[in-house]
């Protein structure tokens, strides 16, 4: 399995809306910038051959949306989970039957839990997109780390008008970008087309493994 690298052409830009096998995903940022759709997308590309699951916390996710961004409808799993007590369970159970996983992280779930959750999915070959809706993961868990920071509508003005495209940009760093920040710009105009933004490459990323 090929890791995740600096890209240098659109079809290398791709390779950031999949998830690969034992390696995890962390999406960051503020709630609104898109990360749930991200994270959805995510599994679009393990979805046309194995089963995938959403693990849904905050109940709004809707199958619909993953049907949008390509995920195969047949083999996708919504599960939700407002008891934050029981997650660490379902979420270990979960990555039993499945090959992908999305999942929403509780505020209350810790470290020691999310690094045994996440050594599974390296031993079970998961690919796992976590999502915290608190702190982020503990360092050292997350192989790449994807943070959103802006979000731009394009065809709507003062509320009148008819939307075309949703810009986001997002910092991708960590152990898949080798020790670098990346900076890319995700136009979503219903085909979710990802493209580099020229020029807009940071300095060193906080260190990261998985």
């Amino acid at each position: 399995m090929a890791l995740i690298a600096p890209w240098s052409s659109d079809g290398e830009d791709q390779s950031i809306l999949t998830l690969h096998p034992g390696r995890i995903t962390e999406l960051a940022g503020s709630t609104g910038l898109g990360l749930t759709r991200l994270g959805l997308r995510l599994l679009a590309v393990p979805s046309a051959r194995w089963p995938v699951v959403a693990l849904d916390v905050k109940g709004w996710l809707s199958p619909l949306a993953a049907w949008e961004v390509g995920v195969n409808s047949s083999r996708l799993v919504v599960v939700r989970c407002p008891d934050p007590g029981r997650w660490t369970q379902l979420a270990a159970a979960l990555l039993e039957g499945a090959r992908a996983m999305y999942a929403e992280v509780p505020a209350s779930v810790g470290d020691h839990d999310l690094r045994r959750l996440a050594a599974l999915a390296r031993a079970r070959r998961v690919g796992l997109a976590l999502r915290p809706l608190g702190e982020g993961l503990p360092a050292g868990v997350a192989y790449l780390r994807l943070r959103a920071t802006e979000i731009h509508w394009r065809g709507v003005e003062n509320g009148v008008g008819r939307l075309q495209t949703r810009h986001v940009v997002v910092e991708a760093s960590g152990k898949a970008m080798a020790g670098m920040t990346r900076t890319i710009e995700m136009v979503d105009d219903g085909a979710d087309v990802v493209r580099l933004v020229s020029g807009m490459v940071t300095g060193e990323a906080r260190r990261a493994a998985g």
